[in-house]
């Protein structure tokens, strides 16, 4: 009976043990600290190196983790539990988030590098003043293509897609709003329409494609038409740079019809424990040489004017990933369409792919 007593009592202080220290742990993982700060970032979207570096810097521990959507990205943050010190949302995330109250207001004082950013990005509709955020990157979306495979096509028009020459050739992004917009552009009518007519037209269209698409698929589409397993690929700017890094036969072009201009942003959400040095880390990364570094490994654009004098020249003329103003003028933002209109859109993808 002693034995069995003894044995009670030594099962409840190991398990005592055992939870302590896993409070500890979740604790130290998941809790910024003022000598730490905690980055929820979309994947391989910075160079690791600055991440130490700026370690180095300030002696502020940096707590990294990533997310694959701007949705889980927000669900996660409205859950708490992590103190996120810095996020990394898109731009109608943006405008989700500040009707949420899950955004601190700016504090410009401590933000001395602002000054790099091109004006052009700053006091966008989605952030009018910037009071909640600071442009990280931007970019396109468009057509990556391999001519070798075929035939020496090329492509300037969304409605090239639908050559029946293209049969199943083409992958095509998971993602509701970059399908439905390309639906949309092929027809001339808003990436944010909200028209039910213009919406029925665009995945009717959609239908009518589905003999050319390969796979709707992820971040692996980069490698497949890294290795000449796809031809076409509809696709982010950043995703054409690296296969074009990798393969030299892929171009990338911007559909003449128009496309979608996209903005990735610097938040500090409600949640952050440490502001001080959130705002530290913005700062460092709007520094032209660190922003110049971090735009050449992620292969997106940067926002910062002063740092392309530090990016190679042959990056910065090239127009399929700095368009010029003109093009610019032909490409849309994405708005926050609320959840009833954003549901429309993704029930018409669903029925795409189940269809598919």
């Amino acid at each position: 009976m002693k034995n069995l007593w003894y044995s009670i009592v030594s099962i409840v202080i190991i398990s005592s043990i055992l939870i302590f220290m896993t409070y500890q742990l979740n604790t130290k993982n998941h809790h910024s600290t003022k000598s730490s700060i905690t980055i929820f970032n979309w994947g391989e979207y910075i160079d690791p190196a600055l991440l130490k570096q700026f370690e180095q810097q300030t002696g502020i521990q940096v707590i990294y983790e990533t997310f694959d959507a701007n949705e889980s990205m927000l669900t996660k943050i409205e859950q708490g539990g992590t103190t996120y010190d810095i996020a990394i949302p898109s731009e109608y995330m943006i405008e989700v988030m500040q009707e949420k109250s899950l955004l601190q207001p700016l504090q410009k004082d401590l933000l001395s590098n602002i000054k790099h950013i091109d004006p052009y990005f700053l006091n966008l509709p989605f952030d009018p003043h910037n009071q909640y955020s600071i442009p990280y990157f931007w970019g396109t979306v468009g057509i990556a293509y391999n001519p070798t495979l075929l035939d020496g096509q090329t492509f300037t028009s969304w409605d090239h897609l639908w050559d029946p020459s293209l049969r199943n050739e083409i992958l095509l992004v998971d993602s509701a709003r970059e399908v439905m917009g390309m639906g949309l552009n092929s027809l001339h009518y808003s990436l944010n329409s909200v028209d039910h007519q213009e919406l029925e037209a665009a995945a009717h269209k959609l239908y009518q494609l589905k003999p050319n698409v390969k796979a709707v698929i992820g971040d692996e589409g980069v490698q497949l038409m890294i290795q000449n397993e796809a031809s076409v690929a509809l696709t982010w700017s950043g995703q054409a740079a690296q296969m074009m890094d990798e393969n030299d036969e892929i171009e990338y072009v911007i559909p003449e019809e128009g496309s979608n201009i996209w903005f990735d942003n610097i938040v500090i959400p409600t949640t952050a424990s440490n502001i001080e040095g959130a705002h530290a880390f913005i700062n460092f990364l709007l520094d032209p040489k660190v922003a110049a570094q971090n735009a050449e490994y992620v292969g997106y654009a940067t926002p910062n004017l002063t740092a392309l004098q530090y990016i190679e020249d042959e990056i910065v003329s090239d127009e399929r990933f700095y368009p010029k103003e003109t093009v610019r003028q032909r490409l849309e933002v994405y708005r926050n369409l609320g959840l009833q209109h954003l549901g429309v859109y993704n029930e018409y993808f669903l029925a795409f792919k189940m269809a598919k």
